[in-house]
């Protein structure tokens, strides 16, 4: 029997997080390549610390010629990244920081396993993926992650559009929720730690700033006389970012997926092109999931598939409802398999993922975010359930 009491926790954390600001330059290398052409291939990796950002990895164009022209300018992305999300301190600055380049072509090899026999395209890599759907929130997320993020997207929302001038960018949140019956009913304690701006202010000063934007987002009721509030608990939180802590990119995978709430495959995405199923199968496995529970088949769902390098079917769909599923899991697997075409060009091709959509993932989830007209996010749309019933 699965528990039904319980408290659980997940952490979010801000776009000017050390990672987040490498995971936000990796997908903004990748968006440049795929606007100049969908079928670029991308693998761009982001370290940064004080006043330096080093980026690295893999990359091509159709039209390789091109190459020596992108090449110059990813120091101005990197900049306008860092720009955007707020750095203009001494000792990292968007305008004064290092910006050191190490792009370089992709193997011939791996392109080659990419491509596969007889053109098909292959998976990039071995490896499994997870996907997870829940009706506990609208988005069908988990509500620990699922609020931890909406805190710090609105306290950067207020940050940059002037409301809030003493805050900084980088923060972390953390909700620790109580379950009754195997829903969220209240909030046990918050935890918010954000950089300000002002030198003189104290734990208790932050926490008159943030906490009406933290009401502001919790449903109604979760905030209770006894939730535990847990302030800049260290104290000053001054210098942040990468001159207060490195940063690389992939380091927050599961801030980026479930918050722990579900299995994670282990890969990383920012920074990767659609032909890395680390980031493409896993956009399709929450797309599969969510249209599961969207179509009344199950409260919960986790779905995992698994690729080989070179090969283009997945080797196996597995599906667990986790006791709340309406129809056999093997059926929703069968299901599966016959609504979506899940090799990697059929997953970029459904979920049209070959588009410069990826810089906006990379803070505040992958998952539970709105689909948006230009195709960002399309792995949120439920545009799949009806097929899917019919299909059991």
């Amino acid at each position: 029997m699965a528990r039904t009491d319980y408290i659980f926790t997940s952490e979010s954390v801000s776009e000017g997080h050390p990672d987040k600001v490498c995971d936000r330059i990796s997908d903004a290398v990748l968006d440049a390549f795929l606007a100049e052409d969908p079928l670029a291939r991308v693998a761009a990796e982001t370290f940064a610390t004080t006043n330096q950002v080093v980026i690295g990895g893999e990359v091509g164009l159709t039209d390789q010629d091109k190459m020596p022209e992108f090449m110059g300018r990813i120091d101005g992305i990197a900049r306008d990244c860092i720009k955007d999300i707020g750095y203009e301190q001494d000792k990292f600055h968007w305008r004064t920081c290092n910006v050191l380049n190490l792009l370089h072509e992709q193997s011939a090899h791996i392109a080659q396993g990419v491509t596969g026999e007889q053109g098909d395209e292959g998976a990039g890599d071995q490896g499994i993926m997870f996907g997870y759907a829940t009706t506990e929130t609208e988005a069908l997320m988990p509500a620990p992650i699922q609020f931890s993020h909406a805190i710090l997207k609105r306290l950067a929302e207020v940050r940059k559009d002037g409301s809030e001038p003493t805050l900084g960018p980088d923060a972390k949140s953390q909700l620790s929720v109580r379950y009754e019956n195997g829903k969220p009913v209240e909030v046990t304690s918050v935890v918010l730690s954000t950089q300000h701006l002002d030198e003189t202010m104290t734990s208790a000063d932050v926490r008159a700033v943030v906490e009406p934007y933290i009401l502001e987002v919790l449903p109604s009721g979760w905030i209770t006389p006894k939730t535990e509030w847990h302030v800049n608990p260290t104290g000053k939180f001054v210098i942040g970012g990468p001159d207060g802590d490195a940063g690389l990119t992939g380091r927050k995978i599961i801030v980026d997926t479930y918050g722990g709430a579900a299995p994670h495959g282990g890969g990383a995405f920012s920074g990767k092109d659609p032909t890395k199923v680390d980031r493409s199968a896993a956009y399709a496995a929450r797309y599969l999931a969510k249209n599961i529970v969207a179509a009344g088949m199950a409260e919960r769902c986790t779905l995992q598939l698994s690729y080989a390098i070179g090969v283009a079917k997945p080797l196996s769909i597995y599906v667990n409802t986790h006791e709340t599923g309406e129809v056999p899991a093997e059926q929703i697997e069968a299901a599966v398999a016959k609504c979506m075409d899940l090799t990697p060009r059929g997953i970029r091709t459904h979920l049209e993922l070959n588009k410069p959509i990826y810089q906006r993932t990379a803070a505040y989830g992958h998952f539970g975010r709105a689909a948006e007209a230009d195709g960002g996010f399309s792995w949120e749309r439920t545009d799949l359930a009806e097929a899917l019933k019919k299909a059991v």
